[in-house]
């Protein structure tokens, strides 16, 4: 039988996870059977399965009609289409959905794509693909024998990450011989090192008590290891392993991510897979943070200068009316105004459009209402489409959707911003950016109603994709997680999602985050060269001058970027 599962316990709060980075569930503390009787071995090599791509199979379709997601963005590749394939059993079957909704937004840039349990895997089905990924994130899913026997009859690149690696070894008696490598056993000391594509990327810490499966590579000529990880006693371990059209991952690359992380590499070979003819451009984007009412006119001319002297197109995230409703630094009395009250800030935004700027829509009031959203209730400083609070550690806690969230809610908002736009003499903004890059699951749908375009990082909810169909489920918001993308994606919201992977400058240390200066910039963006279409997006506070701007933005052109405008990337 196979082996027994240990307790899974995270000794986490799923609503204190700090910034909704996603956890990965324990290795249990056995080893992985070779032999297991529910597996019956091959007797004969496998036979080949057709490499052109047909008509979907039952499952297939019923994943792909229902719910918002698998649409490819702009750029994708038409030929192609993606099996996204995860477990659902066990303690932690949510993080099986999660997983599987962030290889799926990831897939996205190279092709459309289908999600749905392994479990319901049904023979043959890989024929109607180009490419296929299978997350295992629960010890010993039971996996149906048609998956592995297709897995192993295909020539088709086939991306398979993390546990049940041993189910398809057992399944071929001459695995090791064919493909020129096994796995061995999970290691989980201190590999906190990746290195892939000639530069090192981080592995968190928290990641390492889940284990990192060794493989042993046994015929050179076959097999290879795209990415090596080190730091544990263990030696150097082969954090992927390729042999023919199967590439293996040893662990959930989606856990504990942070800038610069091993999480582009799976990045990089989910892209090889849902599109293996990916362009490798290097492009840049800038986008100039939290402008409203309040902003400086001079600071705002100021950024515009330099950014059109060094002809860089640039984005300005704006909100259209300021709310100060406690007085902070006024003396405590309450403020509010709408861009159309302040004519200077007006001209300086024109000034900006003028000189290459692209105004996004940055919410109606970036706050909401008179709640302390963390921090004081004044515009630019809280959060508007979800509440969070600061906890004892100093750090932000996302709680939920706000009092009266609805879609009538936000449309709402979306209404009231359009018109104090317009009663400044603009238009409505083409690109939506929600502040704090938080918003419920039904205020994404709303905006993707209206935009169609994002440019943030996006918020994603436990439950939303039930059996893969997402937009079906009811959102969970205990269970929550953040993903950045580093080249452009159309995620499971339906919206074309602009990418900001290079996080932007703090000078002082905040809420446990670090600070950032531009030389830290510039290293997460030469790490994310390692993705083929890697797009180095970062964001700048106006109020910081321009002598941070300019090292970020020389060191960016320095490592090989070149800026364009978010319209450029957009159109993929």
């Amino acid at each position: 039988m196979p082996a027994a599962q240990a307790d899974l316990r995270l000794g986490l709060k799923l609503g204190e996870i700090v910034d909704n980075v996603l956890p990965a569930p324990p290795t249990p503390d056995t080893t992985p059977s070779r032999t297991s009787s529910r597996i019956t071995k091959r007797t004969t090599q496998p036979g080949l399965i057709s490499t052109v791509l047909g008509t979907l199979g039952p499952t297939s379709t019923r994943a792909a009609t229902a719910g918002t997601n698998g649409g490819g963005a702009p750029g994708a590749r038409s030929s192609q289409k993606t099996l996204i394939l995860y477990d659902n059993t066990g303690p932690w079957a949510w993080l099986g959905e999660a997983y599987a909704v962030q290889a799926g937004n990831l897939a996205s840039h190279g092709s459309s794509y289908v999600m749905h349990p392994v479990g319901s895997y049904a023979a043959g089905e890989i024929s109607g693909y180009t490419g296929v990924i299978y997350i295992g994130s629960t010890y010993d899913e039971p996996i149906p024998l048609a998956f592995l026997d297709d897995v192993l009859a295909t020539t088709k690149p086939v991306l398979w990450m993390a546990h049940n690696i041993w189910q398809l070894t057992a399944r071929a008696p001459s695995f090791q011989t064919t493909y020129g490598w096994n796995w061995v056993q999970y290691d989980t000391g201190a590999a906190t090192t990746v290195r892939y594509e000639n530069t090192d990327l981080g592995r968190n810490p928290l990641a390492t008590p889940s284990g990192l499966m060794i493989t042993s590579i046994t015929n050179p000529a076959i097999a290879s290891a795209p990415a090596i990880a080190t730091g544990s006693a263990a030696g150097p371990i082969n954090w992927a392993t390729k042999a023919k059209n199967l590439t293996y991952i040893g662990e959930i690359p989606f856990s504990y991510v942070d800038h610069g992380d091993r999480y582009l590499a799976a990045a990089d070979l989910i892209s090889r897979v849902s599109n293996p003819a990916m362009a490798d451009r290097k492009r840049a984007l800038v986008r100039i943070e939290d402008v409203g009412p309040d902003a400086d006119p001079g600071e705002l001319r100021a950024i515009a200068d330099y950014l059109y002297r060094q002809r860089i197109p640039f984005s300005i995230a704006a909100y259209p009316r300021y709310e100060n409703p406690y007085g902070v630094e006024n003396n405590g009395v309450a403020e509010s105004y709408t861009l159309a009250e302040r004519p200077d800030v007006i001209s300086a935004l024109r000034y900006m459009q003028n000189r290459g700027g692209t105004i996004l829509m940055h919410g109606y009031t970036h706050q909401y209402e008179k709640l302390i959203n963390p921090y004081d209730g004044v515009s630019g400083n809280d959060f508007e489409f979800y509440t969070a609070h600061v906890n004892e550690n100093d750090s932000v806690i996302y709680d939920g959707p706000v009092p009266g969230d609805s879609a009538a809610w936000m449309q709402g908002r979306i209404n009231s911003a359009t018109t104090a736009f317009a009663q400044a003499g603009f238009a409505r903004p083409a690109i939506f950016e929600p502040p704090h890059y938080a918003a419920s699951a039904v205020d994404y749908e709303v905006i993707q109603q209206n935009f169609g375009k994002r440019y943030d990082r996006g918020l994603y909810f436990g439950g939303y994709c039930p059996g893969g169909a997402c937009g079906t489920g009811t959102p969970q918001y205990d269970k929550i997680y953040g993903q950045y993308f580093p080249y452009l994606v159309r995620d499971i919201y339906g919206s074309v999602v602009a990418p900001e992977a290079v996080g932007n400058v703090e000078p002082e240390p905040f809420n446990n985050h670090p600070a950032r200066l531009p030389a830290d910039l510039v290293k997460t963006a030469q790490q994310l060269k390692v993705v083929d279409d890697g797009v180095a997006s970062f964001f700048y506070h106006p109020y910081l001058g321009t002598a941070y701007l300019r090292d970020t933005v020389q060191g960016l052109k320095n490592a090989g970027y070149t800026f364009v405008s978010v319209g450029t990337v957009m159109a993929g």
